[in-house]
This record gives structure tokens, C-alpha cells and sequence, in this order.
């Protein structure tokens, strides 16, 4: 049984296809394709997604007709926790039939004042922003101030600024520091560092007040700063803080992204050193594919799709005129183990000697 869908190769759709990938029956599959009523939002937006994957066009009639434009303002891709936040809000805007705007940042490049005058331009019906300017705390707020008197819904995520009428939308940073903490306190680490990057954002900033009060709470080390190393948020800066961090006695080092812990293997390795037997590393984000590196790589996950539906639901809320929270929510992140954290050496010299005498 086939529908006269065209597809990338030029035959036809197979129900049985779409409903394998969709995961529902090809009864469904049909009523969708139909226009039938009577389908759930949900099953019909997997219906859709599977014509999507499998190459298919969709039909005239089921092409969405937008709601509207949004703007999602994202920086540079080469992070890869950034395409994965942008992915998943530009899906959650086309389920509810807007249009999303994607401007992506590099150095160099469109800055977000320009990408703001562009979405202005277009008439968009709000902008939500991930990581941009409202992190950096040297960074002026007018900009947003005048967006929000000139009536455009705003939504944040990553990065809180007082003053900012407009919901905002975050990783708890300090929670994610005290599980990182505990566990390499857990495998015997007395050493721990922290690579992070340039402390003028607020997410560092969070990340380095989590960090000392880990150690103040699970070791007692009231003299913190000697075990911050700051750079950027790439595996560059990753690795020559981890190389400041090693130099210094550093058996296990917490890092401010993904890529900053790629570049403190990469250092370790340089220097010949095991991961995790004379380094463990901790990552931040869990971004995809980290789980595939050289060794798997531990880290802390950012629940990335629960914060991607809270600025969606939070803007577009604002968008159809309902109130929306001007505060910030929290979202607690997970402690990820893989092998890049392993016993302290220390801790395995000590529980040989006590074996051996």
C-alpha cells in the first residue's frame, strides 16, 4: 500500500516504512497523511519527523502554515552543546507552528546587535537568545531593555541578568560542581582542579563559586584559588589550563565545557600521562557523541531538552499573550561516569602499602 508522496529518489512512500520509523501503525500513518482527525499532536509530529528522516516530501496539505516568526539567537557551532540546544528549540517552535530565525555567532562575524536589527527587520514575534550577550557580565543590558519596551517577548537561556524583565532559563551551576566534586572526593582525590573559562560570564562565575564551596564542604580547603585555572572554553584553553592544573599537583581536573575536557586529555596525553590512572577528567554538557572519545569521556549533563521546552513554552506564552515567569528556573544536571575518572593514585599507593605491609 502506497500514498502518492514523492520521495528523493522519485518513487513512492511505503506506509510500512513510515510507520517502522514512526513507530506507530500504518493505520495511523494513513490518517495522518489524510488529514484525518482524531490523531494526537504527538503521533502526528512523529509521523511527520519520520517522512522527514526517511527523505520523503510531505504533502501539500500537510505543510505547515507558520504562526509566525521567531528568532533563536546561538553562538558559534563549534561547541557542539549549541547545535544540540538550537536543534531541539527549532523543533519545539515548528511543533507549535512558528517559524524559527536561526543566527549562529562566529568570531568575526554578524554580531548579535546586527542579528537583533535583522529579526527586527522581520517583524519577528519574539527572540530567544542562548548564551549570548546577557552572560557576560561587562555586557550592556540596553539592548534588551529596549526590545522589551518596543513589546518583544524575550526568553534567555544560560545566563542570568538582573534587571531583565523576561524569563530565564539555566543549568544549576553550583549543583553541578558538588556532584562533580563529590564524586572525584569519592575516588580518593585530594587534588582537584577546575579549568574554566574567561571569568566575566555568569556561568563561570557559578561554576568557580560551586567549585570552592565543593572543596570547602568535602575537604576542608579554605585557600580555593590555586586550584582555579582560567582560559577559554575550547580545547586550547582546555588544555593549557589543564597544563597549569597538572604542573601544580593535580590529580583530577573539573572542566567549564566538553572541549575544555578534550584538551585536558589531550594534555595529560602529551606528558604521557594515563586517563583516568594519573589524571581523571571531568567534562560539562555531555554533548553529543562525548561518550565515543578516547577514554569515554565522565561529565555532567545539561538537560538540555526539559530547558529547551521551558524557553519555548515561556516565549511563546508571551508570544499569544499570557503571562510568563520573569524569574529564573534552575534545572538540576546529572553527573554522567564514564572512564575518564578513575581512583586517585595516591589512594591506590595507600591501599597497596595497607595490603602488602
Amino acid at each position: 500500500m502506497s500514498v502518492p508522496t514523492t520521495t528523493n529518489t522519485g518513487g513512492k512512500t511505503r506506509l510500512t516504512d513510515i510507520a517502522d520509523q514512526a513507530g506507530v501503525s500504518t493505520a495511523t500513518v494513513s490518517r495522518v497523511l489524510n488529514g484525518k482527525v482524531g490523531v494526537a499532536s504527538d503521533t502526528r509530529q512523529a509521523v511527520l519527523a519520520a517522512l522527514d528522516v526517511l527523505g520523503y516530501e510531505r504533502p501539500e496539505k500537510l505543510r505547515n502554515r507558520s504562526a509566525g516568526l521567531v528568532g533563536l539567537v546561538v553562538p558559534e557551532l563549534s561547541n557542539p552543546v549549541f547545535p544540540a540546544f538550537a536543534q531541539t528549540i527549532e523543533g519545539l517552535l515548528s511543533q507549535r507552528g512558528y517559524t524559527p530565525l536561526l543566527c549562529t555567532q562566529s568570531p568575526g562575524g554578524t554580531t548579535e546587535d546586527e542579528y537583533i536589527e535583522m529579526l527586527q527587520e522581520h517583524s519577528v514575534d519574539g527572540i530567544l537568545f542562548v548564551a549570548g550577550l546577557h552572560a557576560d557580565t561587562r555586557a550592556s543590558h540596553a539592548r534588551y531593555e529596549q526590545l522589551r519596551v518596543q513589546g518583544t517577548p524575550l526568553t534567555f537561556v544560560n545566563g542570568f541578568a538582573s534587571g531583565i524583565e523576561a524569563p530565564f532559563i539555566s543549568c544549576d551551576d553550583h549543583a553541578a560542581m558538588e556532584l562533580a566534586v563529590r564524586h572525584l572526593v569519592s575516588l580518593g582525590h585530594q587534588r582537584i582542579g577546575l579549568a574554566i573559562g574567561p571569568s566575566r560570564f555568569i556561568t563561570a562565575q557559578r561554576k568557580i563559586e560551586g567549585f570552592k564551596e565543593a572543596l570547602r564542604s568535602h575537604l576542608g580547603q579554605m585557600s580555593t584559588d590555586e586550584h582555579v585555572a582560567t582560559s577559554l572554553f575550547t580545547v586550547e584553553g582546555g588544555q593549557a589550563a589543564a597544563n597549569d592544573l597538572i604542573d601544580s599537583g593535580h590529580t583530577a581536573i573539573v572542566c567549564g565545557s566538553d572541549l575544555m575536557a578534550l584538551g585536558a586529555v589531550r594534555a595529560a596525553h602529551q606528558r604521557r600521562l594515563s586517563v583516568p590512572d594519573d589524571i581523571s577528567v571531568i567534562g560539562y554538557d555531555d554533548s553529543p557523541l562525548i561518550g565515543f572519545t578516547d577514554p569515554p569521556l565522565t561529565t555532567i549533563r545539561q538537560p538540555v531538552s526539559a530547558m529547551a521546552h521551558a524557553a519555548v513554552s515561556g516565549l511563546i506564552a508571551m508570544i499569544e499573550g499570557s503571562p510568563a515567569p520573569k524569574s529564573e528556573l534552575l534545572f538540576h544536571p546529572e553527573l554522567i561516569v564514564r572512564n575518564s575518572t578513575g581512583t586517585s593514585p595516591d589512594a591506590r599507593i595507600s591501599a597497596y602499602q595497607v595490603v602488602n605491609g
